[in-house]
């Protein structure tokens, strides 16, 4: 029997997927589809992304969309869903959400991460419930509701679920923004993953911060430990991490002094330091060390001059006079094809951003002041190519738990943010205006 093809087995799974749910006694509703969702476990650092795209596809069968499997990586597919507007020549919307989830340890949970046990109070608990398995059955739920209604929509509608978006997404969204089939969608405004609210506004991102990973190393003379050593390895490397400690200190006391959020800085913090001789007890202490290595986290905002970055790196923290080198590892793009920094405007220039805060308003909502995203999210790929891109997830009046232990979302903010979608999608497809 011939080999079947990855789109038709992820049609046959879907199929399947589809029969067992029907033979289960239960009730079909939108909060417990988002369970069934929620129950699939898609944590790395193995993944399961075969159960996912095959309920998904079940989803989005029975209301009637269009579907595409892709693969741009060995076993990484990325499920695209099409709802066809009237005017397909108009520029298109997609909105974009990860399969896959953070690990999770269930010691540290009260309920196990993927049960999706549903308390008396309404939280549903699970790994995922906040990042971001919401919005991407959000997107289908409105598109349900909205289908029931006989709603007809101008502009096409696509719905993109990629894989590895937790480690940097450099084989899901990186890739399937290069792709071709891509290219065809034609966007012309991209809505993907926020963060909660702790109040009653919804937040919402126009860019994010870009991370590096920074090594320093050091090298120095070895020896007897009795004797002191001029530029030693250890000595080097720890200037080093004064030098960094303070220029931290001194961005730190920026937000502190509320002139700025947290991620409108330049974060730089230490994860680890690597020196000594080892020994059968822990390590040599009268030798000196020949060679010390540190790590460290940087967070740079799209306002930040990634060139001054670097020589502040050759000059201040990491210099070759003594005997120090370095290594930036660059994990995605800081500025856009043309140059330009990886932000959304949000202001009247841009017509999807008042499109957008219209459609909030519409349906009783109201934004906060745009933000920057303290980490960083697929939506820089996107916007690395021009095509304006913002990120929100309907959650107020919620604690921001995504990586945390007992993530959890209420049941009465998922639903709600299902008819936040209805508006936001009806809203966008329908805009008639020119973009650029």
């Amino acid at each position: 029997m011939a080999a079947l093809t990855l789109p038709v087995l992820f049609i046959c799974l879907a199929t399947l997927f589809s029969l067992s749910l029907q033979s289960q006694e239960q009730e079909d509703t939108p909060i417990t589809r988002f369970q069934q969702y929620l129950k699939i476990n898609t944590a790395h650092p193995n993944p399961n992304y075969t159960t996912p795209i095959s309920f998904l596809l079940s989803q989005a069968n029975s209301i009637g969309l269009q579907s595409q499997i892709l693969e741009f990586a060995p076993s990484k597919p990325v499920l695209l869903l099409t709802w066809p507007g009237s005017n397909p020549s108009l520029p298109s919307i997609l909105f974009n959400s990860h399969l896959d989830s953070v690990p999770a340890e269930p010691s540290k949970w009260v309920n196990p991460p993927f049960s999706a046990t549903r308390t008396s109070d309404g939280k549903i608990f699970a790994r995922g419930a906040q990042d971001d398995k919401c919005i991407g059955m959000q997107y289908l739920e409105a598109i349900r509701n909205l289908k029931a209604k006989n709603v007809n929509l101008l502009r096409t509608v696509h719905i993109s679920y990629v894989p590895d978006e937790e480690i940097g997404g450099f084989e899901g969204c990186a890739l399937f923004v290069k792709s071709k089939e891509f290219k065809d969608l034609n966007l012309g405004f991209v809505l993907d993953e926020g963060q909660a609210s702790t109040g009653d506004e919804f937040r919402v991102f126009y860019a994010d911060r870009t991370p590096w990973g920074l090594i320093i190393k050091s090298t120095g003379a070895p020896g007897h430990g009795s004797k002191m050593y001029d530029n030693g390895a250890m000595e080097n490397l720890m200037k080093s991490v004064e030098v960094i400690g303070r220029f931290r200190e001194s961005q730190f006391d920026i937000v502190k002094a509320g002139e700025a959020a947290n991620s409108e800085v330049i974060s730089a913090n230490p994860v680890y330091l690597k020196a000594g001789i080892p020994s059968s007890d822990g390590f040599v202490m009268n030798m000196q060390p020949s060679e010390a290595e540190a790590g460290f986290d940087l967070r740079l905002p799209p306002t930040a001059d990634p060139d001054l970055i670097r020589k502040r790196i050759a000059e201040e923290w990491a210099p070759a006079r003594r005997n120090m080198t370095f290594q930036i590892i660059e994990k995605g793009p800081i500025r856009d094809l043309m140059g330009h920094p990886l932000m959304t405007l949000t202001n009247a220039s841009n017509p999807w951003w008042t499109v957008f805060n219209q459609a909030i308003e519409a349906a009783g909502g109201k934004l906060a002041k745009p933000e920057i995203l303290a980490s960083t999210t697929d939506a820089r790929y996107i916007r690395q190519l021009g095509i304006p891109a913002l990120g929100f997830s309907p959650m107020t009046n919620t604690p921001i738990l995504l990586h945390d232990h007992n993530e959890f979302l209420k049941d009465t903010v998922y639903l709600r943010g299902i008819e936040v979608y209805e508006y936001v999608i009806s809203s966008l497809a329908s805009f008639d205006g020119e973009s650029h």
